[in-house]
């Protein structure tokens, strides 16, 4: 595949000032002993071709005192769905996946929504969170359970809507998708990804560490609760013992994972461990529609609407959610051109327009563990944002800015 041709640069003053600011905070805390100085963030704006550092604060891990870096890596949360959802697309390129088939072909076990059992259910329709799962159990399965036992208790379905009518944005999609990739190729998801997007892609990236190099080991970003308590990666250059999560009685040997039956031991639906600028490189990949890694063709079907509120037909979760392809969420979506009335403007109850230019933008955003993240691009500008926050309080508005909430 062609290398993207990509120029990183800090905007300087910003870049110099945060650091500046994060280095004596952690020299003051220490001398305390406590947690304090800003919390860490960054922000990161691209085009075609050029990557920019325009704001970065704080540190990655606050006891070793190391300042956060435009390249260390976090659990970037949701904007891991739509990483699946480009291997998921490769894999359709191969031949290898269908959109459209019912999924319990590749998986050798029934998935079916028990008010429904009739109805197959499609890549399509869990991609674009339509296939009527519902996180009303745990989606963070350990690594000895099944998800065909699993998905048989009525509490992970919508018991009155069939796939492909209503839309609810479900955790639960990501380890059945996860299961299916596995079932297909007979290869394990974290190979899965490596092979099929971090590679490629020349990213130095991974779910729950595993693959991520020592270099990406050692600039871990931890997460921290507002009140300053860790919630998620001390690692301070160490690897987890158990990186994925674990057997019920607490075991962690990968060799007894069983392909395909699983599906959520590596967090696809928010374990990537991914940089800001990393995540600006696959942003760029968008803008130049494809760049060898996906045809121009199969962007325009990752990107188009496979769903669009109408008032009655989803759950916007405030207004957020108005639009979603597949694995993509889009933002202020409009199509002149339609002849619906409900898809030529957005709906009156949707709140989906952060950025405040009118223009349409698709991506994801993620929420996990104190941290708010975000992954945009729009046409018009040939232009993207990445960010991510951490620390971040609970009341903090659900996906309604960017970079700080005001």
């Amino acid at each position: 595949m062609q290398k993207l041709k990509t120029i990183v640069k800090a905007g300087v003053r910003n870049f110099c000032l945060f650091l500046l600011v994060a280095m004596t905070s952690a020299t003051a805390a220490q001398s305390r002993n406590l947690p304090s100085g800003p919390a860490a963030s960054i922000r990161v704006d691209f085009d075609g071709e050029i990557i920019s550092v325009t704001a970065i604060q704080g540190l990655s891990n606050r006891a070793s005192g190391r300042a956060l870096m435009p390249d260390d890596p976090v659990r970037i949360a949701s904007i891991s769905k739509l990483f699946v959802a480009l291997a998921v697309m490769r894999l359709v390129e191969a031949g290898t996946l269908d959109l459209h088939r019912d999924v319990n072909d590749y998986l050798g076990w029934d998935l079916r929504n028990p008010a429904f059992p009739d109805q197959s259910i499609t890549l399509a329709h869990l991609l674009s969170h339509q296939a009527g799962l519902r996180d009303g159990i745990n989606y963070a399965l350990p690594m000895d359970a099944l998800l065909a036992e699993e998905l048989k208790d009525p509490k992970a379905w919508d018991a009155n809507r069939r796939a492909g009518s209503f839309f609810t944005y479900a955790n639960l999609n990501s380890p059945v998708i996860a299961a299916i990739m596995e079932a297909a190729t007979g290869l394990r998801f974290d190979r899965i990804m490596q092979s099929e997007v971090f590679a490629p892609l020349e990213l130095d990236a991974c779910f729950n560490w595993i693959n991520c190099s020592n270099h990406k080991i050692n600039g871990a970003v931890t997460l921290y609760r507002p009140n300053g308590n860790v919630a998620r990666d001390d690692l301070r250059g160490v690897r987890e013992k158990c990186s994925v999560v674990p057997a019920r009685d607490g075991s962690c040997d990968l060799s007894k994972y069983r392909l395909g039956q699983t599906g959520s031991v590596f967090s696809p639906q928010g374990g990537l461990r991914i940089s800001a600028v990393d995540l600006a490189k696959v942003g760029q990949m968008f803008l130049k529609q494809g760049a060898e890694f996906l045809s121009r063709e199969t962007i325009a079907k990752m990107r188009a609407p496979r769903w669009i509120f109408d008032g009655t037909n989803g759950q916007t979760e405030g207004g957020y959610f108005c639009t979603y392809g597949l694995g993509m969420h889009i933002l202020n979506y409009s199509n002149p051109q339609s002849t619906r009335p409900q898809a030529a403007k957005p709906h009156p109850e949707c709140r989906d327009q952060p950025f405040h230019n009118g223009y349409s933008h698709w991506g994801h955003s993620g929420e996990a563990y104190s941290l708010k993240s975000g992954f945009w691009f729009n046409d018009v500008e040939s232009h993207g944002t990445v960010f991510f926050r951490t620390e971040v309080p609970e009341d903090d508005p659900t996906g309604h800015c960017i970079y700080q909430c005001k």
